[in-house]
């Protein structure tokens, strides 16, 4: 059930007459802490009284009364009148900069702020005090910001600095703070600590060190697109560093953690790799997704991570969609889809067989893992 205004200010009312919070919450069947929130948004008078007004208008009286204080102060010390000339009210309110909003030292003597700021900042070069102050101020809230443990904002530091007799505006404290780089723990804890959490989970475990004793040790997976007439494909492949082999391929319409984990299920049927293995790709989207750490962990494979912005960290890969693009893809008219994907199975046939790699001593993929099996055996 909904309350009106006039209803809540009624039970309110019934409160400061003497009645107890549990006889109402029980007649009423309203839970004791709405009643408290709703004591607290009736402010009563100094006879107990319940004001005819909101909290919120209440907290907005309490401002519009401080800040009228604080220009009465400012009238008060000032040695000219508003009527006197803009120059010497400029002058006269220099030393109020930092100890009271700009709003209101501004208003005080009928100065527009933005003609006030220029005249601060034109004082402030080789102004000795200025510097002065400044440079006291820092150490004040420098000293304040570390002694509650770096949890403070601008504003509950001017309460601070208030109780310990600085009059000090909080836009000063914040500008201040601005400058020496200081930001309260409470508002980028939870972002550094993701941050934390998604460096050590997002681990570089090659650090460009892309070879491998021997086959199923190291996988590097990509993905690339190319656009065939009004649509794009995307082609995903995973490639064994032992030999640099296209182990697996997938092409799709949708560059989605289906692809990869459709490319990654290949892979896995085609060669079951021992545990340990460890699976490199960039960091896009459907690499670091929920589904495909899954399957990862599942056959307790490793994930491993290029840094952002940095592609050399998956330079195989990249490599190869080169080669796939200069030497086949970019050299032939695709009359459909079906001859397009055609085109790309042919090409990984021709990579893994018959293309020399320098890499490789100019061994092609396959001739490198025969000559291991050969090793072994």
């Amino acid at each position: 059930m909904k309350y009106s205004n006039e209803e809540k200010l009624s039970i309110v009312a019934r409160y400061q007459q003497g009645e107890r919070i549990t006889a109402l919450s029980n007649e009423l069947a309203i839970s004791r802490s709405t009643l408290y929130r709703w004591l607290k948004s009736f402010p009563s008078d100094s006879i107990g009284k319940p004001l005819k007004f909101s909290y919120q208008e209440y907290a907005s009286l309490q401002r519009k009364v401080e800040k009228l204080q604080n220009i009465i102060t400012i009238l008060k010390s000032v040695d000219c009148l508003v009527s006197a000339p803009l120059k010497e009210r400029l002058h006269a309110l220099e030393p109020f900069y930092g100890k009271y909003e700009v709003h209101t030292i501004c208003e005080a003597l009928d100065v527009d702020r933005g003609t006030f700021y220029n005249h601060i900042l034109r004082s402030k070069r080789g102004n000795a005090w200025f510097d002065k102050r400044r440079q006291e101020y820092c150490q004040i809230i420098r000293d304040v910001f570390d002694e509650y443990r770096q949890v403070l904002g601008a504003e509950k530091i001017r309460t601070i600095l208030i109780q310990r007799g600085h009059q000090v505006s909080a836009e000063y404290i914040s500008q201040l703070m601005r400058e020496m780089g200081l930001s309260s723990v409470r508002s980028t804890a939870k972002k550094e600590y993701l941050k934390l959490r998604e460096t050590e989970r997002k681990k570089n475990i090659l650090q460009q060190q892309f070879t491998a004793d021997q086959p199923n040790q190291r996988w590097v997976s990509d993905v690339t697109c190319f656009k065939l007439r009004d649509h794009y494909f995307y082609i995903c492949v995973i490639i064994d560093l032992f030999s640099r082999k296209v182990i697996a391929h997938k092409i799709s319409k949708r560059n989605s953690t289906q692809l990869i984990t459709a490319a990654f299920k290949m892979a896995y049927e085609e060669r079951q790799p021992p545990s340990g293995l460890i699976f490199h790709s960039d960091r896009g989207a459907q690499y670091t997704s929920h589904r495909l750490q899954q399957l990862l962990h599942k056959h307790n494979v490793e994930q491993s991570f290029s840094q952002p912005g940095k592609p050399h960290d998956n330079a195989v890969a990249e490599s190869f969609f080169a080669s796939l693009k200069k030497e086949e893809l970019y050299r032939k008219d695709h009359p459909s889809d079906r001859a397009f994907q055609a085109s790309v199975a042919s090409y990984i046939e021709f990579y893994n067989t018959k293309r020399p790699h320098r890499t490789l001593k100019n061994l092609t993929p396959c001739q490198m893992e025969e000559s291991c099996c050969a090793t072994v055996k």
